[in-house]
């Protein structure tokens, strides 16, 4: 089990924004960059528009425990970042629903080992 390396400062977030592709989904954004290392980094961002803290955390809590399952099948080399649609209710998404749209967005854009 890999253990995930996370997107942590501002301007590594913009440079992914501004130079990935995007790929869009029903609840979830994801913008991949190449990265030319053996490891993926993982940034989320969830928008004050989704709801308080305690949802907003709980959002990236199950985005990075989908993340953690699908880890092993996807590709080295990549810059990630997860974006949530503030469109969508946590309470009417739950987890399943995240995990569904992250597999469509992977095979989309051909990150699968």
């Amino acid at each position: 089990m890999k253990k995930t390396v996370m997107l942590k400062k501002n301007y590594e977030f913009k440079n992914v924004l501004k130079k990935g592709k995007c790929y869009k989904g029903k609840y979830i954004n994801i913008f991949i960059q190449n990265n030319c290392k053996n490891i993926n980094m993982l940034g989320i961002a969830v928008s004050k528009k989704a709801g308080n803290s305690v949802i907003r955390n709980r959002i990236k809590r199950l985005i990075r425990e989908v993340y953690r399952q699908k880890e092993d099948i996807i590709k080295t080399g990549n810059n990630m970042i997860v974006l949530w649609n503030n469109k969508n209710k946590l309470e009417d998404r739950g987890f399943y629903s995240i995990k569904e749209d992250f597999d469509t967005i992977i095979k989309k854009s051909n990150l699968m080992e």
